[in-house]
């Protein structure tokens, strides 16, 4: 079999598991063995394709992307780029964040069948959906490597479901695994970086020999995940095309969440709420539907961004030009904040 572009630059191509969709002690093997799963056209083409008209008009609307050209392409305007902790992301995110076929799309049977199949047990998806927008030629902002505990908490068994609304070749920036990663079974250190969550893994040395796993996406296709998997994303490297994905969070029904995963995504830029979200929705279905649902809810564990806005600062104070921009977004963010403050006499703001 010949190599592909993947596996010619030192990579491996993720393992597809389509052929093992109703062998569930198969698919656990592999979740155990890997650290993933990896499916081909397991969600609904035809709806992806609705998702992401709408979601790109919005951005359209906004100015994201080019004037005279269709949304669907996904063609950016340049002019326009800014990344997950811009103020200016955030107002356009949020109009996205509306539309009620984003939140939807996470409770298709496929995904949420296939996520309670592994887990042999009643799950449900998180409050707070996601989805990454990424911009071209901005790579300084692609998202480290990481374990997704750092972020979204609750448990270790949680599961993130990422998929790309359309096709999405490695020169996008799909997502990469490093197998086998969360055998670790805990969390390991993280420290400051500029990407989107703003923190990067410190790889030991059995990580650093490991295998990066990736592939050129086509629309349909999903990776699934737990918690303590390293993965990252690939840098956008196209000169004029938008990267539009979604990562939701899967739990089993009864396990413990965070408070914040309760919470409309990015809402401490701008407090929104789910009234606001709720606003133009023609069902209500959905609806906090999670309030009918008994799972023991925890406190946020600030350490790892506290520890990462640390390092942040003691960079700045050496001239680091990614550490500068960051704290930078802090003053602008929420001038009053404790934060916006240490970064001011940092940066002699």
């Amino acid at each position: 079999m010949a190599e592909t572009a993947i596996e010619s630059e030192g990579w491996r191509e993720l393992q597809v598991s389509n052929e093992a969709c109703d062998d569930v002690e198969e698919l656990r093997r592999r979740l155990d063995r890997d650290g993933y799963l990896f499916f081909r056209q397991l969600q609904r083409p035809d709806l992806l394709r609705a998702l992401r008209r709408e979601m790109l008009t919005v951005m359209k609307e906004s100015g994201w992307v080019r004037e005279g050209t269709d949304p669907v392409d996904g063609i950016a305007n340049l002019d326009a780029r800014c990344t997950e902790g811009d103020v200016e992301y955030a107002k356009v995110y949020h109009e996205v964040y509306r539309l009620e076929a984003f939140h939807r799309i996470a409770h298709q049977p496929e995904v949420l069948g296939m996520v309670e199949k592994v887990y042999g047990k009643p799950a449900m998806p998180h409050p707070q959906k996601i989805a990454r927008l990424w911009f071209p030629a901005y790579t300084e902002h692609t998202t480290p490597a990481h374990q997704d505990f750092v972020h979204f908490q609750g448990n270790y068994q949680t599961l993130t479901c990422w998929a790309p609304v359309g096709d999405c070749p490695r020169e996008l920036g799909g997502l990469a695994i490093l197998a086998g990663s969360h055998k670790t079974g805990n969390v390991l250190e993280h420290h400051f970086s500029l990407g989107a969550g703003a923190l990067d893994v410190e790889l030991g040395e059995e990580e650093q020999e490991g295998e990066w796993h990736s592939t050129d996406y086509e629309i349909g296709d999903t990776l699934i995940f737990p918690a303590l998997t390293i993965h990252k994303a690939l840098p956008n490297v196209t000169p004029d095309r938008l990267r539009v994905s979604l990562d939701n969070r899967y739990q089993v029904i009864g396990d413990t969440i965070a408070e914040h995963m309760l919470l409309p995504h990015l809402n401490i830029f701008n407090e929104l709420t789910w009234e606001d979200v709720y606003g133009e929705w023609e069902s209500g279905d959905l609806k906090y539907y999670w309030e009918k649902i008994e799972n023991p809810v925890v406190p946020r564990d600030m350490s790892w961004l506290d520890k990462g806005f640390e390092e942040a600062v003691e960079r700045a104070k050496g001239g680091d030009p990614h550490a500068r921009l960051y704290l930078h977004r802090f003053i602008k963010r929420d001038p009053g904040s404790p934060q916006a403050e240490v970064a001011g006499k940092v940066l002699g703001v």
